[in-house]
């Protein structure tokens, strides 16, 4: 990270204006030209719904570019890393499986030592939090923070996702969107979600389970006058990055669907395990963020040091993974090959995203979904030879399940599994374990939603609002 960004994150708290002034000069230019030239004379003459409606779209352009950028960055990384393909971690000898994530973890804690606790804090949860005690107003400085060391963490093979990652670029660019047009409170809470549901609608080609997560999730409430805004925002997103990666789905997803009613006992058993295993795992991030009083270069390098202990026998957990969860879809996993991705990848995530690494939880969640259904699917084939669903099946369910249950977005879960598969059959099997995995890991087991267990969420919620 070059030294005069470091200068300027490492300050002290600064005022608005210094804040804009020291904005990086292409945001800064893009968000002050949407808002002068295209936004200010339209707004001027619209009625209210008609202004959210034009933010949404604006909000929309911006994060899709935003999380572009963000992405091509990553793969432009992890392509220099590996010479080749940017998800082929498979491919390195055991000492680079080992060495790169220390190094990334290395680098990463040494930049962000530097940086003050305020400085350091990225992701969902702290979106989450300015929303509550910020009234949505997100700095750019922790964006800068994300981008950079997020891209740095992912290419070297520190085990998280680029979800939440790109949930915090894009609402941070669409808070500073609204806080340059001056609008209220109220419209920058809106602008907010807005920009998380652009996101996650272009990060996964899911238009509507971007604006589901962002009701469900972010602003915790569904409104009509919400929902076109948001709706607005999730749309243009997804044709933005169409544009740059392709109308391509993320996951190589057949006609995947269940063979028969006598399914539903084995699903609704696997709802319940996948739903233990969300609670696990949210306990496990949880466990980690105990150590939040350490050194961050300390935490950081304990993060570097875990995942590559995981990486030596399964280096498919490396970085984001989601190659890892084409080939359980595809049954070409062997059942003991997920069981080693199950158990490495929890541990490598639960503690890069404890111990405050910039990665994100979302991608995580869907690997470990995937291969703890995939191993289901080869217990019902074992139990019931010939006559349970695919494994594919499963390791689709186990994907909404894991998410469900670890974030506590049900329907998010759900909108997210049936528009990857454009499949309307997928519903009433995953609807049912989605519910299911839910309410063991909330209810039963009593742990909360993984974005409050992280270190950014416990701190703020000790620390108050100030």
């Amino acid at each position: 990270m070059p030294g005069g960004i470091l200068a300027y994150l490492s300050e002290g708290k600064p005022s608005a204006v210094t804040t804009r002034r020291k904005l990086p000069g292409l945001a800064r230019r893009l968000t002050s030209r949407i808002a002068q030239r295209v936004l200010r004379p339209r707004l001027a003459y619209a009625d209210p719904l008609q202004r959210l409606a034009l933010l949404g779209v604006a909000a929309g352009a911006v994060t899709g570019v935003v999380v572009s950028l963000f992405r091509l960055a990553i793969d432009g990384a992890a392509l220099v890393a590996l010479g080749g393909d940017s998800e082929n971690f498979e491919a390195l000898p055991p000492e680079l499986r080992a060495g790169l994530p220390l190094l990334g973890a290395l680098v990463v804690g040494i930049a962000l030592t530097r940086l003050s606790e305020d400085r350091r804090r990225t992701g969902v949860a702290h979106v989450l939090q300015r929303l509550r005690e910020h009234a949505g107003r997100l700095p750019a400085a922790n964006a800068v923070v994300q981008f950079f060391a997020g891209t740095a963490a992912l290419a070297a093979g520190l085990s998280g996702g680029r979800e939440g990652p790109a949930i915090h670029l894009g609402a941070t660019a669409s808070s500073l969107l609204g806080q340059r047009l001056g609008v209220p409170p109220d419209s920058l809470r809106i602008l907010v979600a807005c920009g998380a549901a652009a996101a996650i609608a272009g990060s996964f080609n899911t238009p509507m389970a971007g604006v589901v997560f962002a009701m469900e999730v972010v602003l915790l409430e569904y409104a009509a006058a919400t929902f076109i805004p948001v709706g607005l925002a999730a749309v243009t997103a997804t044709v933005i990055t169409r544009y740059f990666f392709g109308d391509m789905p993320v996951f190589e997803v057949g006609n995947i669907q269940m063979h028969s009613l006598l399914d539903v006992p084995f699903v609704v058993l696997a709802g319940f395990a996948i739903g233990t295993l969300g609670a696990a795992f949210t306990a496990t991030v949880r466990l980690f963020t105990r150590m939040g009083r350490r050194p961050y270069w300390v935490r950081a390098l304990l993060a570097g040091a875990i995942t590559a202990v995981a990486a030596l026998p399964a280096p498919a957990i490396m970085g984001v993974g989601y190659d890892t969860v084409d080939a359980a879809l595809a049954g070409t996993l062997a059942w003991s090959a997920l069981a080693v991705i199950l158990v490495a990848k929890m541990a490598a995530s639960s503690a890069c995203v404890g111990l405050g690494m910039p990665v994100g939880v979302i991608g995580p969640t869907i690997v470990i979904g995937a291969a703890c259904g995939g191993l289901l699917g080869y217990l019902g084939q074992f139990l019931s030879p010939g006559e349970a669903s695919s494994e594919g099946f499963y390791v689709l369910l186990g994907m909404a399940a894991m998410m469900a249950a670890a974030l506590q977005a049900p329907l998010a879960a759900l909108m997210a599994v049936v528009e990857l598969t454009s499949n309307a059959n997928i519903i009433l099997p995953a609807m049912l374990i989605v519910i299911v995995a839910t309410l063991t890991a909330g209810r039963l087991f009593r742990q909360p939603s993984v974005f409050l267990a992280t270190p950014a969420a416990l701190r703020s919620r000790d620390e108050g609002p100030p």
